[in-house]
């Protein structure tokens, strides 16, 4: 494998102490050449559905290179620690389901080695902390252009740990899916494509399934199609649909949180969809 000059970091270990740098000084020392872009390293404590799509749906617009999630509360346990090859770029990680939609992102798995080899890995290893003595090591390494084989024993994709399948059902009048993620903004984006909003009417029910209240919706393209306070269901950059309020969090708002299921349906007036908000 030729070298590739960047590295990219997306974790949950915040920005108070010092586990982020301890990563950059790592890749620094091994391979000072190496860019390191930063994704984020506020994905919320263990929450690693939130940062397996975080990092899906970035990899696809940063350079060609070795990109390094960490979210691992079974850090130290059995879990393995994984490198993959995908035809656009390396991934370093846990074996828990963060890296396996990135790695579609960029034309899926092609090979897939455990991190077992040594003298890959820091002289000592922390029960802790693998960011640290075993992903960032191995991650400029990679990145230094050492063959991927070199890092341990082949791994069988097929065998990878999978995240389990959001919910998403179709009926006559709209759609029932899982919330994905909430990000920075209280923006709500489901587990659902654009074909699904794509044939719905301008003005949409949007609640939890079967449960008052219901909140009216524009079905828009940006934030600015609804009202100041308004809700909008939109496509959002991921190609997947969202929900939004125009100046406030939808979030907030729909009391909606990753798991829960939102179902989004038309064929009403906005006066008879709107209840309590």
């Amino acid at each position: 494998m030729s070298a590739v000059p960047w590295i990219s970091l997306t974790t949950d270990y915040g920005l108070t102490d010092g586990f982020v740098a301890a990563c950059h000084g790592v890749v620094a020392r091994i391979a000072p050449t190496a860019r390191v872009i930063d994704v984020t390293h506020l994905v919320p404590p263990g929450d690693v559905r939130r940062g397996a799509a975080v990092l899906a749906q970035t990899v696809p617009y940063l350079p060609v290179g070795v990109h390094v999630a960490v979210v691992d509360p079974g850090v130290g346990t059995a879990r393995r620690g994984v490198a993959l090859a995908a035809p656009g770029g390396l991934l370093v990680g846990p074996d828990n389901g963060l890296l396996v939609d990135a790695a579609a992102a960029l034309g899926g798995v092609t090979d897939a080695v455990e991190l077992t080899e040594p003298r890959w890995l820091a002289a000592r290893v922390s029960g802790t902390f693998h960011g640290r003595d075993v992903f960032a090591p191995v991650a400029a390494r990679l990145a230094l252009g050492a063959p991927l084989a070199e890092a341990g024993p082949p791994v069988d994709p097929a065998g990878l740990v999978r995240l389990p399948t959001p919910t998403v059902t179709r009926d006559a009048d709209g759609f029932t899916a899982e919330v994905l993620t909430v990000d920075h903004f209280g923006n709500v984006q489901l587990a659902a494509p654009a074909e699904l909003l794509d044939p719905l009417p301008a003005t949409l029910r949007v609640g939890p399934p079967d449960t008052a209240p219901v909140h009216a919706a524009v079905h828009g393209r940006t934030f600015g199609d609804a009202p100041a306070g308004g809700l909008v269901t939109y496509v959002d950059s991921a190609g997947l649909v969202a929900v939004a309020v125009n100046g406030g969090r939808a979030a907030d708002l729909l009391a909606a949180s990753p798991g829960d299921l939102l179902r989004v349906s038309g064929g009403c007036s906005t006066v008879e969809c709107f209840s309590g908000g």
